[in-house]
């Protein structure tokens, strides 16, 4: 059996403590190895015919793709955009054991 392949989920969030608390539901539930949460993020975007800009947090999800249905549905029950940016990006490559410890960590976790 080959190993599920590691993932970055990317997320950005309002400049509140809702990055705070998805990062600590992702972790606690057992979808995210690992969240890295950058504050000052400024994100300009097109959002319904009109250019926006916003100050957001973004999220940067240690996780693998057997977790990423999971993980997408428990972001957006958590988040209050209407549509949460979801963007994985497969790893290629790292140091083996911290990959390991990724995997490990969301593999027999809560809801799996």
């Amino acid at each position: 059996m080959t190993e599920p392949q590691c993932i970055v989920v990317l997320c950005t969030a309002p400049e509140d403590d809702t990055a705070s608390r998805i990062a600590r539901a992702l972790v606690g539930d057992g979808l995210a190895a690992c969240v890295n949460r950058l504050p000052g993020v400024v994100s300009n975007f097109r959002w319904e015919g009109r250019v926006e800009e916003e100050r957001e947090t973004l999220l940067v999800i240690k996780s693998t793709t057997a977790r990423l249905a999971e993980l997408s549905a428990r972001i957006r029950a958590l988040h209050p955009y209407e549509l949460p940016e979801i963007v994985a990006v497969p790893v290629s490559g790292g140091l083996e054991p911290y990959l390991d410890w990724v995997r490990s960590s969301v593999a027999g976790a809560p809801g799996s």
